[in-house]
């Protein structure tokens, strides 16, 4: 069981589960390529120079290229270690990043206090799969997680969001509904339409009934709007 599996809470699942890429291990571990580098230079040196057995050349080089081969291979061993310690994990209640070998720091962040997703990726990142994550959080103080050269990050802040909307749902499903005969605020009401001024009744009554005169309108429609004015009055 990795350490982040031990930080989780009852009911809590991991929903993804990412780290660095692998390019992150190798710039993390540059002097133990510098160290390999020196071994190569020694070896070459060695074929080219051809020193007599027993000489100092010989065993200058020779020692060189040992202890840079060893040194180099201790160096890259500590940061695979430090590299595959590490646990970026995405679960249905929040973001958990675990780093350290021995000693261990962990951080996460509420998936209902995140308020945004940063996602930085340059044209390496692209084509190798990687890029910077920063997430906002609601803290008080306005609280950025940096996850840099994060591997599969659309993948990582798709899930994440994901997961976020289902925590959400959840939560609106939980608020209590409003009890059986409760009284529920309706909208104001329109307020009536003002007086109608009686010149205007008697002229519009008149156009009216010319109207259905013509035919144009019936009289059920001609009384009903004719009731409706005259209580305007």
């Amino acid at each position: 069981m990795r350490y982040a599996d031990t930080l989780l809470a009852d009911g809590e699942v991991v929903v993804f589960r990412s780290r660095q890429h692998a390019l992150a291990l190798l710039l993390d571990a540059r002097y133990a390529l510098v160290a390999w580098a020196v071994t190569i230079v020694a070896v070459i040196l060695l074929a080219v120079v051809q020193p007599e057995s027993g000489s100092a050349v010989l065993n200058v080089l020779s020692w060189l290229g040992i202890v840079s081969f060893v040194v180099g291979l201790g160096l890259f061993l500590l940061q695979a270690w430090r590299w595959s310690a590490q646990d970026y994990v995405i679960t249905n209640r929040r973001v958990l990043k675990v780093d350290g070998v021995l000693n261990k720091h962990a951080g996460d962040s509420s998936l209902e206090k995140i308020n945004d997703a940063i996602l930085d990726q340059n044209l390496l990142g692209r084509l190798l799969g990687y890029a910077d994550l920063n997430i906002l959080t609601a803290a008080e103080d306005s609280k950025i997680d940096d996850y840099h050269m994060l591997a599969r990050p659309t993948e990582f802040k798709r899930q994440m969001l994901n997961a976020k909307n289902l925590l959400d749902d959840e939560a609106a499903r939980r608020l209590p509904s409003p009890p059986v005969g409760a009284v529920v605020a309706s909208q104001p009401a329109a307020a009536p339409p003002p007086p109608a001024d009686p010149a205007s009744v008697t002229r519009t009554l008149g156009e009216l009934k010319t109207l259905v005169d013509q035919g144009a309108i019936t009289q059920q429609e001609y009384d009903a709007k004719k009731a409706d004015l005259l209580g305007r009055l």
